[in-house]
Parts: C-alpha cells; sequence; structure tokens
C-alpha cells in the first residue's frame, strides 16, 4: 500500500460546520498538529520545499502561523519573525489593517524583524480571502523585506485569497485545498 503525506495531512483536518458562524466551515489543522507522524509529514514537506532557497527568515502570521513557521525556520536553520495582531508586541512596531471573512484587523511586525534584502518565506495555516497575508506582506515589504513565497497548509480557492495575493506578483504554496 503506498502513502501519500499530502493526503494523510488533509484527511486529518478536520471540518466543523457552521463556526465561528453559520454558513462557514472551519478547517481545523489542530489533528494534523497532535498526530507526531502527520505534524512531522507536514514539515518535511516544507523543509524540502525550502531547504535550497536561500532564505534568511520565516515569518508565521499569529497565531497557528507561529506553530508550523517557527519549527520550518528552526529546521531551515533561520530565525523566525512573529507578526501579531494589534497590541501585542512589546517593542516599537509598525502595524497594517485588513479585512476579514468576518470583520477588520491589524497586525503588527517589530521596526527592526527584517533588513533591507532580506529573503523571507511568509507562512500561515490557511489562506481564506487572503487579507492577514497581504498585509503581512505590505508590512515585511514596507520594512525592506524580499518576501518570497506565502505558503500554507490550507486554501480556500472559492474565497479568492490566493488568487489576490498572486495578482500582487507574491507566489502562493499551499499544500491542500478544499
Amino acid at each position: 500500500m503506498q502513502y501519500n503525506p499530502v493526503e494523510m495531512i488533509g484527511q486529518s483536518i478536520r471540518s466543523i460546520p457552521d463556526w465561528p458562524k453559520q454558513g462557514v466551515t472551519f478547517r481545523d489543522i489542530t489533528p494534523v498538529l497532535q498526530n507526531p507522524r502527520t505534524f512531522r509529514m507536514l514539515i518535511d514537506i516544507f523543509v524540502a520545499r525550502y531547504m535550497q532557497q536561500q532564505l534568511d527568515l520565516v515569518a508565521g502570521v499569529d497565531a497557528r502561523g507561529f506553530i508550523i513557521g517557527s519549527v520550518i525556520a528552526y529546521e531551515l536553520n533561520l530565525g523566525f519573525i512573529p507578526i501579531r495582531k494589534k497590541g501585542k508586541l512589546p517593542f516599537e512596531t509598525v502595524g497594517e489593517e485588513y479585512h476579514l471573512e468576518y470583520g477588520q484587523a491589524s497586525v503588527e511586525i517589530h521596526v527592526d524583524a527584517v533588513k533591507e534584502g532580506q529573503r523571507v518565506l511568509l507562512i500561515d495555516d490557511l489562506i481564506a480571502t487572503g487579507g492577514t497575508l497581504l498585509a503581512a506582506n505590505r508590512l515585511l515589504n514596507r520594512l525592506g523585506a524580499n518576501v518570497v513565497e506565502a505558503a500554507s497548509i490550507i486554501d480556500l480557492p472559492d474565497l479568492g485569497g490566493s488568487t489576490l495575493i498572486k495578482e500582487t506578483g507574491l507566489p502562493v504554496f499551499s499544500l491542500y485545498s478544499f
């Protein structure tokens, strides 16, 4: 029996109907993270993809992007940049507002998080409308980063986020689409 890691990861993603509101199906990656085999496969896929990319940093978006982004950074021997929700970082920050599927929010980054020209992988767990990753990309660009790709575990292409990100010229990689 042949196994397909991407398929195994996809089968581990839990779908929760009508959460956080009626008509929305939440895609929950916690079962992927709870199982050491699927968690390792997930990280190994990303590490294999980026190990030859000559990156300087991995930037992960609050909060699930922290989980996978920090592990990927560790495995690639790179630094990690947290992109946080507004008001969560203790040092001087720059921020960017964006629209969510169900409202508006803001993300921030430390002003000294990246140096001019550094090559950065931007990662989050999911691309829906693309607002969070677009805002994070704008923040990194404002600080002089060269964001090489926006990556995620899950893409929800019907919501158009990955298309919007690609339209900015930023390549997108997602492991699994719903």
